[in-house]
């Protein structure tokens, strides 16, 4: 049996108190106003039945990573992609697993004189990517998902 695919558009608020919660939600917001819209992280989803194996650069893990994540309604938007992608998505981890988070990187996506950082990534970079897209780097959460809708 072959695994739903997903892109997992990232909607919602980080939990908790402390300075890293508000530093998260500053930092959720200031994508999604930069990128004008609803999504500041994007990964690609596998479905393993409740739970989802999940695939992205994250600021908050430090850079490439694999991760099961319970994706709720409350949070997440989730838009089926082929189900081929799943191979894509584990194939580029293994090829970038270990590199670092582009903080700065991230602004190329909305600043075209902006460069992404070479061998760093950031989350839509990332995913564009194992999408087979062109100019990955181009690429926010919000644009991924209005090319995927």
């Amino acid at each position: 049996m072959t695994n739903k695919v997903y892109l997992a558009l990232y909607k919602g608020k980080k939990s908790g108190k402390g300075m890293n919660v508000l530093a998260a939600r500053l930092s959720d917001w200031l994508i999604r106003k930069i990128t004008f819209g609803d999504y500041s992280h994007c990964e690609i989803a596998i479905d393993l039945g409740g739970k989802f194996e999940c695939y992205s650069a994250s600021l908050r893990d430090g850079g490439v990573r694999r991760k099961l994540i319970y994706l709720t309604n409350e949070k997440w938007d989730l838009l089926p992609l082929e189900p081929e992608m799943a191979k894509q998505a584990r194939s580029l981890y293994r090829q970038t697993l270990g590199a670092k988070y582009d903080t700065f990187g991230v602004l190329a996506a909305v600043l075209p004189r902006v460069s992404s950082s070479r061998g760093r990534w950031f989350c839509s970079e990332w995913c564009a990517t194992a999408l087979g897209l062109d100019k990955p780097q181009t690429y926010s959460p919000n644009d991924l998902a209005n090319k995927f809708k």
